[in-house]
């Protein structure tokens, strides 16, 4: 059950907001296994004045186009965070056409007994929804 949090600038159009939160919930899956319903996002566009980074952090130009990615989900080991990094970055570049320069993340992460929904199940030997689909070997 991730929610995920996405911060853009003001004015982009329906179908920029939909590829990017397309793209990320197909790395979710591929990476994570989430389930095709799990899916609850929330989209934030901030006026220019509130998007507040460095144009040349780590001494990288980021253009207007930035946009930030929060994820919110369970603990999952180091190297599964990493290739969910990588995997929404190629997808938000393929999908949105955004350059890779101008995605950020951060992960998140809280206990298990931290999240509720009506009607789910949660598997026992895991602490994630008993839907979950075994993510791939590495």
């Amino acid at each position: 059950m991730p929610i995920i949090h996405v911060h853009l600038k003001k004015g982009t159009s329906l179908k920029h907001r939909e590829s990017i939160k397309t793209a990320i919930h197909d790395a979710m899956k591929a990476v994570l296994g989430v389930p095709d319903d799990d899916y609850n996002q929330i989209t934030y566009e901030h006026e220019p004045e509130n998007m507040i980074y460095d144009p040349n952090y780590f001494g990288v130009p980021r253009s207007e186009k930035m946009v930030f990615i929060g994820l919110v989900f369970n603990a999952r080991p180091a190297q599964q965070k990493q290739a969910l990094f990588e995997k929404i970055a190629a997808n938000v570049v393929e999908y949105a056409g955004l350059r890779i320069e101008d995605v950020m993340m951060n992960i998140q992460e809280t206990d298990p007994a931290n999240w509720w929904a009506y009607a789910r199940t949660v598997d026992p030997k895991t602490g994630t929804d008993s839907r979950m689909s075994a993510p791939p070997a590495s």
